[in-house]
């Protein structure tokens, strides 16, 4: 018995240690919603996910027509580009960027599209 005890470790290992208070206190302050927008707050998937999000709704934004005909939609730095091979609905989309950002910050509840490029 000596012996086995000899070879045992006089710690626990750290991952078998229990967790201290204080961090408990901490895990608790957030809820998982929360802790998820924390994190893409500072992310760079922030852009993509709320790209993701508009493009869910994007029909029913603009309509069935433009949402048919509009490629790609992407969010990078506070910018909506809207990626489009239809000349003539890019020209009608240049003439309606400040509704497209009210709408847009409207869908995404928030302030977060400052400028439209339409490509």
């Amino acid at each position: 018995m000596e012996i086995i005890a000899a070879l045992l470790p006089k710690q626990q290992p750290q991952y078998l240690q229990p967790i201290p208070k204080k961090v408990h206190l901490f895990m608790g302050q957030y809820s998982m919603g929360d802790a998820i927008q924390k994190f893409l707050q500072g992310s760079r998937l922030k852009g993509d996910m709320q790209a993701m999000q508009l493009e869910v709704v994007w029909e029913k934004l603009m309509g069935k027509t433009i949402a048919k005909y509009t490629d790609r939609i992407k969010i990078v730095n506070r910018t909506l580009y809207i990626t489009t091979n239809v000349a003539p609905l890019k020209q009608e989309l240049q003439y309606q960027k400040e509704t497209i950002k009210l709408r847009v910050n409207e869908a995404l509840q928030s302030n977060e599209i400052k400028e439209v490029v339409i490509q």
